[in-house]
């Protein structure tokens, strides 16, 4: 065994953490302090420290613990706390970890309400402008309770007796205690998969513990996404929560929910039986009206006598009539008048046999000219003739059908030996085709070759 009297830090460090576990005033404690410097971690801890005028206390309260506050801690709060005392070794201070906290002064309940009201009143999901207006007639109903109970009977008790004509369909939920709050959350979203008119989420009277569902930031959130308008009901007119600030309309009771919801079927049938009778009050009244001014037109004088206002122009007409046909005759003898001075005169002036002779003057000029066109175009036919003979003669092509070919390098005519050199591409043009070839050598004709040729 060692005698070195010196203990190492870890070593008393645990020493010391062993007084504190075993120290049975350490276990249980009850603690009243100011939080100050509060840290949620995204784990769900929650680091802290506690303090009061003389000390201060590092404190954490774990995840496990964490969800059983209603509210979020926030630094200055005065808060109850209960838990145990111990040493964190890695640093050697001795911190409170806490098992549950309250509020001092005001309920969990009411400051967790308050908090979240104040966060969704600043994201402005309480604003009018998000509010969604209920249809006037509405087809088919959802409604969000639960399956047994005094809410869902009246609900669906008031909607039958107002209007039958809807179609109503229940979304069996869970309203209080542990899971109503997803519970609430997947049936409004299953009820908006369908294709609903107006959406009632409600339940009947309780305790704000009963009720707390509806104060959850997960059910405020899923009642404001909804695309079908969202009546609240949720307890007594006394009751309020934060679904009722973030759905669309608020009713005090699920019965009000139901009658807000649809229509009256008696009070839309007197309004129709009061419409039908101002309406036939109104016709009647129109076509007496109709018919006593028609008593007035037909014994008047124009329709008691009508033949006398069109007398005068029956008259008119046959005058005019007259007239015309007297005009038309007189015009028809001036112009035969005209014709026969016309004719006379033309006679007078130029003999028969003098039209005669002209007309036989232009026969023959027409004659000539026939002739002489068709002379010309036959001389000029001739010659075209003659020419497409002698350049079909000069054709290169009439060349190579005697058994020549032209050679081409680079698209040009190679006409001397001296154009072309060793290596060079040539392509040679023949009759029926072209020929690619590369020159190996080239030979020149002496003089003497080329005057012989």
């Amino acid at each position: 065994m060692s005698n070195d009297p010196y203990l190492s830090v870890k070593a008393l460090t645990k020493y010391i953490k062993k007084k504190f576990d075993a120290d049975p005033h350490l276990r249980d404690v009850y603690v009243k302090g100011e939080l100050s410097n509060v840290k949620i971690h995204t784990s769900g801890h929650i680091y802290f420290t506690l303090k009061d005028n003389a000390a201060r206390l590092p404190s954490v309260m774990f995840s496990a613990s964490a969800k059983s506050v209603k509210f979020k801690p926030e630094s200055g709060m005065t808060v109850l706390i209960r838990g145990d005392v111990s040493v964190y070794e890695a640093s050697g201070q001795y911190q409170l970890y806490a098992q549950s906290m309250q509020a001092d002064g005001i309920g969990d309940y009411y400051l967790a309400f308050e908090q979240l009201k104040e966060k969704l009143a600043k994201e402005g999901l309480f604003n009018a402008s998000h509010k969604k207006s209920l249809p006037r007639f509405p087809k088919r109903i959802a409604v969000v309770t639960a399956q047994t109970g005094a809410a869902v009977r009246d609900i669906i008790i008031t909607l039958h007796r107002r209007y039958p004509l809807a179609d109503v369909v229940l979304y069996p939920t869970l309203v209080q205690g542990a899971g109503a709050t997803q519970s609430i959350v997947q049936s409004v979203q299953s009820a908006n998969k369908g294709d609903f008119d107006v959406l009632i989420v409600g339940r009947g009277g309780g305790s704000i513990e009963d009720l707390w569902a509806f104060n959850e930031e997960a059910v405020a959130r899923v009642i404001f996404d909804s695309h079908i308008p969202v009546i609240s009901a949720i307890g007594h007119e006394t009751d309020t929560t934060i679904a009722d600030f973030v759905s669309d309309l608020r009713a005090p009771t699920p019965t009000a929910a139901a009658e807000l919801a649809v229509p009256s079927q008696a009070e839309l049938l007197e309004r129709i039986s009061s419409y039908r009778s101002r309406m036939y009050r109104t016709v009647s009244g129109t076509v007496s009206q109709h018919k006593q001014v028609l008593n007035r037109l037909t014994s008047s004088f124009p329709l008691a006598y009508p033949e006398r206002l069109y007398r005068p122009f029956i008259e008119r007409v046959e005058r005019a009539t007259e007239s015309l046909q007297r005009e038309s005759v007189q015009h028809i003898k001036r112009s035969q008048e005209r014709y026969r001075t016309l004719d006379q005169q033309l006679k007078s002036r130029v003999p028969l046999q003098r039209i005669r002779q002209s007309e036989t003057e232009v026969a023959e000029l027409a004659r000539r000219l026939d002739y002489q066109m068709n002379h010309l175009l036959k001389n000029r036919s001739q010659q075209l003739s003659s020419a497409l003979r002698t350049l079909d003669a000069l054709s290169p092509l009439k060349i190579m059908d005697r058994g020549y070919s032209i050679p081409y390098i680079e698209g040009n005519v190679v006409k001397s030996v001296s154009q072309v050199k060793s290596g060079d591409r040539l392509t040679i043009a023949m009759q029926d085709g072209t020929v690619q070839t590369t020159v190996n050598e080239t030979n020149p004709a002496k003089k003497g070759d080329q005057k012989d040729g």
